[in-house]
């Protein structure tokens, strides 16, 4: 009986050292894919990171100089046109599935907004392609920003969610308690006690839009020039680098590297920011 048990127990302690070494081996892999790849981006990047690439504008095919100033610009105006767009539907989507997590129609936001997000980007530029380019007669800022809110939408009405239902539901009772009104307790109690939950699921989202190219891609068209207006046709890095990528000048290829460290570095910046503020909503907590 006890050497039964002794081998079971081997066994199982066996079992448990391999998949802990198959888990372990599986990280390790991961995070050497990750670092190989920003390695192999810094390295080829950062030859042709100068102050001209963050100042000046293109220049003509062939001839070697020039930046991309316009395409960082123009990066920083769809997402800021995208935040304008989502930053409203996310946060009241989010609100109602949290607070009103009970009803069916609940249910159906949550498995629209799920499938939402597993729409491809390719899919979600001709959307916006027909229904905002088309009617405009123009390519334009705005074109992109609505594209990329609706990437942005589903992730951070879902995130949203999630950091609302971290509030105590004690704080929601004790101001219904002395009377205040289900709407004003959740704009004045339940929200500000989110607050750091939600900058985190809007910075995801952020994130999560700022790499897109497919949808630029059939809304912005791009530029060589400065932009003249969110209803005009603008330059933004995804697209720039896309088109430097493809091109067949050897400049063209070096400034290509040159803007996906920027990109890069503008997304890890992000996401080392919505660590920083998680863990500093943890300690508070």
């Amino acid at each position: 009986m006890l050497a039964a048990n002794s081998g079971a127990y081997r066994r199982r302690k066996l079992v448990n050292y391999l998949m802990l070494t198959i888990c372990l081996a599986v990280a390790v892999g991961t995070v050497l894919l990750l670092f190989l790849i920003l390695g192999y981006v810094f390295i080829n990047g950062a030859q042709a990171i100068n102050l001209d690439f963050f100042t000046q504008l293109p220049k003509p095919a062939g001839e070697p100089g020039g930046g991309m100033a316009n395409a960082i610009v123009g990066s920083l105006i769809v997402l800021a046109v995208a935040s304008a767009f989502s930053l409203p539907i996310g946060i009241f989507s989010g609100i109602y599935l949290s607070e009103f997590s009970y009803s069916r129609f609940a249910d159906l936001v949550r498995f629209v907004t799920e499938t939402l997000a597993g729409v491809p980007s390719i899919v979600v530029g001709i959307f916006a392609f027909v229904f905002i380019v088309k009617p405009m007669g123009t390519f334009s800022a705005l074109a992109g920003g609505f594209a990329l809110a609706v990437i942005m939408i589903p992730v951070f009405s879902r995130t949203a969610e999630e950091a609302l239902r971290t509030v105590p539901f004690s704080l929601r009772e004790a101001a219904l308690a002395l009377g205040v009104p289900v709407w004003r307790v959740v704009l004045r109690v339940v929200v500000p006690s989110a607050a750091s939950g939600l900058i985190t699921a809007f910075m995801l989202a952020l994130a999560r839009a700022a790499g897109e190219t497919a949808p630029l891609l059939f809304t912005t068209l791009g530029n060589r020039f400065w932009q003249e207006g969110v209803t005009q046709p603008i330059a933004t890095l995804p697209v720039q680098i896309f088109s430097y990528a493809i091109g067949p000048y050897k400049d063209w290829h070096s400034q290509a590297w040159a803007g996906s460290l920027v990109l890069v570095a503008i997304t890890l910046l992000i996401i080392g920011s919505v660590r920083l503020l998680y863990r500093g909503s943890r300690t508070k907590r």
